[in-house]
């Protein structure tokens, strides 16, 4: 009886010892895990940007005068050479004539000295001061009667008639803008661009265009410009313009919607990774890669700068085939054991079906 109270109190701290390995054996972890995608690849973006005239003309006379007569009103379409207004023209009709009078009977007289110089009975000097009154008088005659044209107003593009600041029977400068029209032949597109995409403005390849209001039409766009200066917001102002005829359902300050695709950055070797799977292991960056037993090691990487959707660029440590720990990456240690739950899905938010 002695002998089998021996065994058992021999046996004792065996068992507790073995207690005490199960209670200290790391629990199961769950996480959820990613792969590498190769760096390099092209993207597109989509911005939003909205439709704008080409530019605005302020429209003026020529010259000084007395508005005669005003053919448009504000909101009126006009075409390329249609009269918009005119000035009251007597007094440089007047002027006109007066010229003519002048230019004709100095024409009579160059022709009399002509036939003189020809007889050797002129001088070669009177003959060449008649020759130079004359062009003098025949400019002179070519500037009144531009003046009689200035006073007609002409539309030089096809537009819209924005504002009208005269009236008929004011009196208006010349150069003072009469009118104000909308260049509508030539829309364009702005977009306000991040400083992250303007420093990489060199990838983009392509431009393209859609609106709410032209269904699933894609209107191809090419660059203009970029305006060089960032605005409070840190934005770049971008002005595109259609590379064909734009629909004619588009108009002046309607939304659109413009894809840049962007050409692949740098050498396209490593790969990309979520930042959340990064983290610093003595000094270095690191990620948590599954192994076929169900276990966690720690893997150094070599990570750059982000590429263009915000993810790490790998450029060494990964064969690309791995699984790589993207939640619950704190909570581990090397050789934990682990198990890889599913993203749910769209439909299944919170994994509850």
């Amino acid at each position: 009886m002695n002998g089998k109270f021996l065994w058992a109190a021999a046996l004792l701290p065996l068992l507790a010892a073995c207690g005490g390995e199960r209670r200290a054996e790391a629990p199961l972890r769950c996480v959820t895990v990613t792969r590498p995608l190769p760096a390099g690849q092209g993207e597109t973006r989509v911005y939003s940007g909205i439709v704008r005239e080409a530019h605005e003309i302020g429209l003026g006379f020529k010259t000084a005068g007395q508005i005669e007569r005003v053919h448009v009103a504000e909101g009126d379409f006009v075409r390329q050479g249609q009269l918009l207004a005119e000035l009251d023209d007597s007094d440089y009709l007047l002027a006109l004539e007066a010229a003519q009078i002048q230019y004709d009977r100095m024409h009579d007289e160059v022709e009399r000295m002509t036939q003189l110089y020809r007889e050797k009975s002129l001088s070669p000097n009177d003959y060449e001061k008649a020759t130079a009154g004359l062009r003098q008088l025949g400019i002179q005659l070519q500037n009144e009667r531009n003046r009689v044209e200035y006073t007609k107003l002409h539309s030089p593009i096809d537009g819209y008639v924005q504002h009208v600041s005269f009236s008929t029977a004011e009196m208006v400068d010349a150069g003072t803008p009469f009118c104000t029209l909308l260049d509508t032949t030539r829309p364009e597109v702005e977009i306000d661009i991040p400083a992250s995409l303007y420093v990489e403005r060199h990838r983009i390849e392509s431009y393209a265009c859609t609106t709410p209001y032209t269904g699933d039409k894609t209107m191809p766009l090419r660059l203009l410009n970029i305006v060089p200066r960032a605005d409070a917001n840190q934005l770049y102002r971008m002005r595109l313009a259609f590379e064909e005829g734009p629909d004619e359902r588009i108009t002046a300050g309607m939304n659109a919607n413009v894809t840049l695709r962007l050409a692949a950055a740098g050498t396209g070797e490593g790969f990309t990774l979520p930042l959340r799977t990064l983290f610093r292991h003595d000094g270095k960056s690191a990620v948590w890669v599954v192994r076929p037993d169900s276990t966690v090691e720690c893997r150094p990487v070599t990570a750059e700068n982000t590429d263009a959707e915000g993810r790490a660029v790998v450029r060494s440590g990964l064969a690309g085939d791995e699984q790589v720990v993207t939640g619950g990456v704190s909570a581990l240690h090397e050789g934990d054991r682990v198990r890889i739950i599913g993203t749910p899905s769209r439909t299944n938010a919170g994994g509850i079906l």
